[in-house]
C-alpha cells in the first residue's frame, strides 16, 4: 500500500461514548479522501481509540495502514507480544502495519526489540519503529541486532517546535526512517490558537486562499520523509486536512515563515508531550 502524505491521528478519541459515531465517520471520511494512515495507541482512552479505529475500518481493512503503539511498561519481550495481541483484538484485525514503542521506559530497548522482531516474524505486525526517541536513542537502537529495521520515529514537530531539524530529522532522512510529526498543529486549544493566529501564517494562507492550519501542514509536507498526523473529528476539518496535501509553498512563503518561526541554531532536548 502507498502511504498517504498525511495521516489521521486519534489522540483523545474513544473517551466519550457520545462522540464515537462522529469519530468513526471522521476516520472513514479520511479514508475516502485518501488519508490511508491511521495512528492510534493502546494508551489512548485505555484502548478506546483502538476500538473506534476498529469500527471505522470494519469491512475496509485493506484501505487502511494501521499504526499503533505499545506503552513502555508493557514493552518487555513477552509484554510487547501480549500488548499487541490485545490491540489486534480491540481493532478486530489480524495484523498492525506499523507498531511503535510509545517512548523509552525502564525496559532495555534490546528486550523490546526482541518482542517486535518476534511479532514481525509471526505476521502480527508488518513493520516496527519507535516514538519520542532523540538522536542518541536512535543511534543506540539502530546499532542493535535487528535495529536497522526500525521504520519510523514519531515525534513532536510543528512550526513552533522545530528542534528536530538540527540533527534528528537529517539523520532520519539519511537513514530512510520516516519521521511522523505528532501535534502538527499543537496539542491544546490555547497553543493551537497561538500558532494559527501568527501574522506570517495568516499572510501566507491568504496568498494561497487556504487556512493557516493547511499552511502549517503543507510546511511539514514540503520535506521528504515527514508525515504529519493531525486529528480531526469534524467533516470540515477532515476535508481541510486532506486538501493540504495539494498545497505547494514557494520560497517567499518559506522565507516569511522562517522569519516568524525561527529554525534551531543549536541542539536542544527533544520536546515530548
Amino acid at each position: 500500500m502507498t502511504l498517504s502524505r498525511i495521516g489521521q491521528g486519534t489522540w483523545n478519541m474513544g473517551e466519550r461514548a457520545a462522540d464515537k459515531a462522529a469519530e468513526v465517520r471522521a476516520l472513514q471520511l479520511g479514508l475516502d479522501l485518501g488519508m490511508t494512515v491511521i495512528d492510534t495507541a493502546e494508551m489512548y482512552a485505555d484502548g478506546g481509540a483502538e476500538k473506534v479505529v476498529g469500527e471505522a475500518i470494519a469491512g475496509r481493512r485493506s484501505e487502511a495502514y494501521l499504526v499503533s503503539k505499545v506503552l513502555p511498561q508493557n514493552a518487555s519481550r513477552k509484554g510487547v507480544v501480549a500488548a499487541c495481541e490485545k490491540s489486534l483484538k480491540r481493532m478486530n484485525v489480524d495484523h498492525i502495519d506499523l507498531y511503535l514503542l510509545h517512548w523509552q521506559g525502564s525496559v532495555p530497548f534490546a528486550e523490546t526489540l526482541e518482542g517486535l522482531i518476534a511479532l514481525k516474524q509471526a505476521g502480527k505486525i508488518h513493520e516496527f519503529g519507535v516514538s519520542n526517541f532523540d538522536l542518541s536513542e536512535m543511534k543506540r537502537a539502530t546499532a542493535l541486532a535487528g535495529g536497522e529495521a526500525i521504520e519510523a520515529n514519531q515525534v513532536l514537530y510543528n512550526l513552533r517546535r522545530r528542534g528536530v531539524e538540527w540533527d534528528l530529522l537529517p539523520w532520519c532522512q539519511e537513514h530512510g526512517v520516516l519521521l511522523m510529526a505528532y501535534s502538527p498543529l499543537e496539542s491544546n486549544r490555547k497553543e493551537q490558537e497561538r500558532l494559527l493566529s501568527e501574522p506570517a501564517l495568516l499572510a501566507v494562507a491568504a496568498r494561497h486562499q487556504s487556512t493557516p492550519a493547511q499552511i502549517a501542514l503543507a510546511w511539514l509536507l514540503r520535506q521528504d520523509g515527514v508525515m504529519p498526523i493531525p486529528k480531526a473529528t469534524s467533516e470540515a476539518h477532515v476535508r481541510a486536512n486532506a486538501a493540504a496535501m495539494n498545497l505547494r509553498l514557494d520560497q517567499e512563503d518559506l522565507a516569511q515563515l522562517d522569519k516568524a518561526f525561527a529554525a534551531p541554531t543549536r541542539a536542544t532536548p527533544l520536546e515530548v508531550l
